[in-house]
């Protein structure tokens, strides 16, 4: 096996591997969901921490267009003021 870490020691990548196909569906499904919380909230974090005289909805736009893109960003501020009206 091609070792997927550099930080990590091929026999223990190998048993955490082996851990995790043993690990049942909803465990797994439950893994990538806590783990993409936390990325969310990092990265939320540091928007607000990096833009602290922004209200909101600039960071939540910010936030929109550093993981979608700028032309979803666009769109999405489009939307929220014809929303507004």
């Amino acid at each position: 096996m091609i070792p997927q870490s550099r930080d990590t020691h091929p026999e223990i990548e190998e048993l955490l591997i082996s851990l995790i196909r043993v690990s049942s569906i909803s465990k797994r499904i439950s893994r990538v969901r806590s783990l993409s919380q936390s990325t969310i909230k990092l990265s939320r974090r540091a928007i607000m921490r990096a833009n602290p005289e922004l209200d909101k909805k600039e960071l939540n736009l910010i936030f929109v267009s550093y993981h979608y893109g700028e032309r979803l960003a666009g769109l999405l501020r489009e939307y929220i003021e014809t929303r507004s009206l």
